[in-house]
């Protein structure tokens, strides 16, 4: 009966019209974004468009931060405009405007037009940027308290998820014969898909009706973070997520380097390291529901920032040993991947840190929510959205900086960001002591539940 209970807690959301169109429109919003983004990086790297290895990772990394850009260019009036406005018709309009995006995506792949290209990832990462805010405001205004940390989870599966398809699919079309047509049809289809899941979505009214907005972008801004600081919490769960996207970038961004150097893998190879990793964060997300018994539960972010470094240093050592007992054999494939000393290993730590950060980052999302006022909670969120960006750019840059600069191995590089991931979550953990002592009282309930069994 417990087992059918908590499959009841975790799925029930699916048969309610008030969550499952909000989440197939989001499913489709980053599966299309993922779907483009990562077709281009294959143009990029497989066609002369950039002429030198140099000019590549230079063009790379231009068109990656073209798609984070817009975060800090447009999440504040994403946010004015979320707080104001009806959300549910907010986000009808942004998919509405993917449909056209995508049919000038079409028209930038079909003509190999590779500046129109970047251009158009610019306006999917604007789409994001507005959409995000209203996304995640309207999250606890359509579910109940008791379904929020079930609803974040669903949204972070659904997410990663959504990643690994379009990574996958977007990648490897592009590829094909005839793979430029097919995907510039996929990408059409699935914008309409997801612009009529959108109009499903039950309206979720402004309780600001008549605000006026704020055009100054700055100032607006200023007030935004010192409203994201009136409740402390809040703000350091906000740097808490910002650093979990730093940190899982640092090392995805590392993964296609690491499988073929260290692990002298074959290129499929990096597609099943990657696909671990993300699998690992959906397992984490839909755990966490029942790991806290479908509260929202501080004390479940320091067991996630434990494994996630714990996974890591295992990750790194375990490399190291594989690299050294494998060293006479050729180029690895996937398959024989598995069958050498250490290749399961890896795959499964992957998994567990992805698994470990999802533990880490579904409480921190429901808690931002639950704890600010909802007249003011998509400002808050658009705050959210630049800190992010703002690290993910620092992971970049903290990439390039050991790697390149200092010249670092992948292993020590590694290795260097799960100790200060113990550092950084330590020190929001010190500035919020509540989550040391939910983790302690959380920790000590589940022995007793377990003893008694």
């Amino acid at each position: 009966m417990e087992q059918t209970n908590q499959l009841k807690s975790q799925f029930h959301l699916f048969t309610q019209r008030r969550f499952l169109p909000f989440f197939i429109t989001q499913f489709l919003g980053a599966l299309n974004d993922n779907l483009f983004k990562n077709a281009l990086l294959v143009i990029v790297v497989s066609t002369a468009a950039a002429g030198s290895d140099s000019s590549t990772n230079f063009t790379t990394n231009f068109a990656v931060g073209l798609f984070i850009l817009p975060f800090f260019l447009f999440s504040t009036t994403a946010g004015q405009l979320a707080d104001t406005y009806d959300k549910a018709m907010l986000m009808r309009r942004v998919k509405f405007a993917e449909i056209f995006i995508m049919l000038a995506g079409t028209y930038a792949l079909m003509t190999e037009n590779f500046n129109f290209m970047l251009v158009i990832l610019f306006l999917l990462g604007t789409q994001s940027a507005f959409f995000g805010p209203a996304k995640y405001s309207l999250i606890p205004q359509h579910l109940n308290n008791d379904e929020l940390l079930a609803g974040n989870a669903q949204i972070s599966m659904g997410t990663f998820g959504s990643i690994l398809l379009g990574t996958l699919i977007g990648g490897w079309m592009v590829t094909l014969e005839n793979g430029i047509a097919m995907l510039s049809g996929l990408i059409v289809l699935v914008s309409l898909i997801g612009w009529v899941s959108s109009r499903e979505i039950p309206e979720a009214p402004s309780e600001n009706p008549g605000q006026k907005l704020r055009l100054n972008p700055f100032t607006e801004t200023v007030g935004n973070f010192r409203m994201a600081r009136e409740n402390r919490t809040v703000f350091y769960c906000i740097l808490a997520i910002s650093w979990f996207w730093l940190y899982g970038g640092c090392f995805l961004t590392q993964v296609p380097n690491y499988t073929v150097t260290i692990l002298n893998g074959h290129p499929r190879l990096i597609s099943i390291l990657l696909g671990a990793f993300i699998v690992g964060v959906a397992i984490g997300s839909l755990l966490c529901n029942r790991l806290s018994r479908g509260a929202i539960e501080p004390g479940i972010v320091p067991l996630g920032a434990l494994g996630l470094s714990i996974f890591a240093f295992d990750l790194s050592f375990t490399s190291i040993a594989y690299q050294q007992a494998n060293a006479s054999f050729g180029e690895v494939m996937p398959g024989q991947f598995f069958s050498l000393s250490g290749g399961t290993h890896i795959l499964i730590d992957l998994v567990m840190i992805g698994m470990f950060g999802g533990f880490f980052i579904v409480p921190l999302n429901s808690m931002v929510q639950q704890r600010t006022a909802s007249n003011k909670r998509a400002r808050v969120l658009s705050v959210n959205n630049i800190i992010n960006a703002a690290f993910m750019v620092g992971g970049s840059l903290l990439g390039m900086f050991f790697l390149s600069f200092l010249g670092w191995s992948i292993m020590e590089f590694f290795i260097t960001v799960a100790t200060m991931n113990i550092m950084v979550v330590g020190l929001i953990f010190i500035r919020v002591p509540e989550f040391f002592s939910r983790f302690v009282l959380w920790s000590s309930t589940r022995f007793k539940l377990l003893s008694n069994r």
